[in-house]
């Protein structure tokens, strides 16, 4: 999957919700789902479990098809598709995501 956890990525709009830019949450590769910081929100009702934790309803993001959200790039900030190359360093290599508008280098989010 080209998106990763804490990507900045937009969100195609549907007839129910609007565009949108948000931090990727989760991933869920199974099921091929993100999970899109403020969009898709969902009521969840809670059941108490004790005095420490109130019963109640709980909004929280739902989960969004992975094919519905475009990876922002860092360096043009513009929604683009994911490409990936192989750069070799002696004789490590990796397999870097690249931009396909501007040809750069897209770091995971632990790298940046």
């Amino acid at each position: 999957m080209n998106i990763k956890k804490g990507d900045k990525v937009y969100v195609l709009g549907t007839r129910s919700a609007k565009a949108k830019e948000g931090k990727v949450l989760a991933v869920d590769v199974k099921n091929e789902t993100v999970t899109v910081e403020g969009y898709n929100m969902i009521s969840k009702h809670v059941k108490a479990r004790g005095a420490t934790e109130p019963g109640g309803i709980v909004r929280k993001e739902g989960p969004v098809h992975v094919s519905n959200v475009m990876l922002i790039c860092p360096s043009c900030g513009k929604p683009a598709r994911v490409g990936h190359k192989i750069v070799v360093s002696g004789d490590k290599k990796t397999k870097v995501r690249v931009c396909r508008k501007c040809g750069a280098d897209i770091k995971t989010p632990e790298d940046r």
